[in-house]
């Protein structure tokens, strides 16, 4: 059973940055590939971005390239999104998600995903 938890949303002024944190429980993190999705209220959820198991294929979206920065520490079982720039336009609930089994980009691609944790950014 893999279990994914994110943490680190919160309130913050249009400008700062936050930091979410996504720990995998279960076999196998390190092989795979994890994504980041986010949900504003009555908006389909959409593709942040995502990194593959070797840290070799980041994608973003266009809206929070520059801006955003995911990573991976595989010994600790976690993955991190580094939000800098934030906007408005941002406040959403945040998503973690693991193992696509076809498009990286696709929410429906994924086996497992967090409960997520509410980003609110106040202008």
């Amino acid at each position: 059973q893999v279990q994914l938890v994110e943490s680190g949303g919160g309130l913050v002024q249009a400008g700062g940055s936050l930091r979410l944190s996504c720990g995998v429980s279960g076999r196998s993190f390190s092989r795979y590939t994890m994504g980041w999705f986010r949900q504003a209220p009555g908006k389909e959820r959409e593709f942040v971005t995502s990194i593959g198991w070797s840290d070799s294929r980041i994608y973003y979206a266009d809206s929070v390239k520059g801006r955003f920065t995911i990573s991976r520490d595989n010994a600790k079982a976690t993955v991190y999104l580094q939000m800098n720039s934030l906007k408005p336009e941002d406040t959403a609930v945040y998503y973690c998600a693991a193992d696509p089994r076809y498009n990286y980009n696709l929410p429906t691609a994924y086996r497992y995903w967090g409960q997520g944790t509410q980003v609110t950014v106040s202008t």
